[in-house]
């Protein structure tokens, strides 16, 4: 009886599995590597701050560290689930402000609405704005950068005409509210909570749930996901949809943090989600990536930002700093895509 060849079957984040249950690790490999660097990095970079000012380590210090992070962690999440089927959303930031400004408004009218009503509110309106950018993407077979940098000014344009140069001030809103922000559960900040809860939640249907591998398979091949029977136009709506819930959410944890809130709130914030995300080991090109790499990444960006503020370093490095990190990142996916690539090539030669 002739035995018959196996397939390899690849997953999402690139791992192809052979008889006999030995695997062959290659992009999942180097995504795992990149993320140990990312950790390596955080150490380095505390070490060297730290001995240069013992105060970067204080419990304060800290704190303020992982509730920023929390917020950027929260886009990230939303990014990631966006960028793994090749696409991408440059709205978040206009996103962030415009729940910001809305839940703060309607907070500061009704002083008796509590927290979760706020926490709900940001999420439907950050899931409608994206919504909208995933129907125009899907649908209007428009490219999703196109469509996000026309969304980012179109959010942006609505919250500035709506504020009309106001902003709402601290104490405006409901002292529960802001202690929110402050409030803890055993020593660990509530933003914080719900930044781990979000990574872990994304990560977790990523994984493990149909949705999660179908997103994959889109990033990896659209047209053979189509031709699988995989609901790309839905599953791309989805994701939009996610990306803004959870950029909704992250502006009524700003609104919660900083207080005071203007229309210019999450300008530019864009930028450093997109570099959290690509930083922390997602594809660019789609089809592989981790939403907890995504929160190392934001991390990462997070304390150099300290680390610049307490070396005394002019905070336009940061600038340069996270540009560069992007462009390592773009070409450690390319170089690790095409020797995949070369590898496939040489295996179906020699079949």
């Amino acid at each position: 009886m002739s035995a018959q060849r196996t397939a390899p079957v690849v997953t999402g984040t690139g791992e192809a599995a052979r008889p006999g249950g030995r695997r062959r690790f290659k992009l999942s490999t180097v995504l795992r590597i990149r993320e140990l660097g990312i950790v390596i990095a955080l150490v380095i970079l505390v070490a060297y701050t730290t001995a240069n000012n013992s105060r970067f380590l204080s419990s304060q210090s800290v704190r303020d560290i992982l509730l920023s992070t929390s917020i950027l962690a929260v886009l990230a999440a939303g990014q990631t689930v966006v960028v793994v089927t090749r696409n991408i959303d440059l709205s978040v930031g206009s996103i962030l402000g415009f729940s910001a400004f809305s839940v703060a408004t309607v907070m500061a009218a009704n002083p008796g609405l509590p927290v979760v009503a706020g926490l709900a509110m940001g999420l439907v309106l950050g899931g409608v704005c994206g919504l909208v950018n995933g129907v125009i993407v899907r649908f209007g077979q428009v490219p999703a950068l196109v469509v996000t940098l026309g969304t980012l000014y179109v959010f942006r344009g609505i919250t500035y005409s709506w504020a009309g140069g106001q902003q709402v001030n601290a104490d405006e809103l409901p002292r529960g509210f802001l202690r929110f922000a402050n409030d803890a559960v055993l020593g660990v900040p509530w933003l914080v909570l719900i930044g781990l809860v979000v990574i872990g939640s994304v990560s977790l249907v990523m994984r493990n749930y149909r949705f999660g591998r179908e997103l994959y398979a889109m990033g990896s091949s659209p047209e053979a996901a189509e031709l699988a029977g995989i609901r790309v136009a839905r599953n791309t709506v989805a994701a939009f949809v996610v990306s803004g819930a959870l950029a909704g959410l992250g502006g009524v944890m700003f609104a919660s943090r900083f207080g005071t809130v203007d229309a210019a709130a999450g300008t530019g914030l864009e930028l450093n989600v997109v570099a959290a995300v690509v930083v922390g080991g997602v594809a660019v090109f789609g089809g592989s990536g981790t939403a907890y790499g995504a929160g190392l990444g934001a991390l990462l960006l997070t304390v150099i930002g300290s680390s610049l503020a307490v070396l005394d370093i002019n905070q336009f490095w940061q600038r340069a700093i996270v540009g560069a990190l992007i462009l390592l990142a773009i070409g450690a996916d390319r170089l690790v895509a095409v020797r995949i690539a070369r590898g496939l090539l040489r295996k179906d030669v020699h079949a």
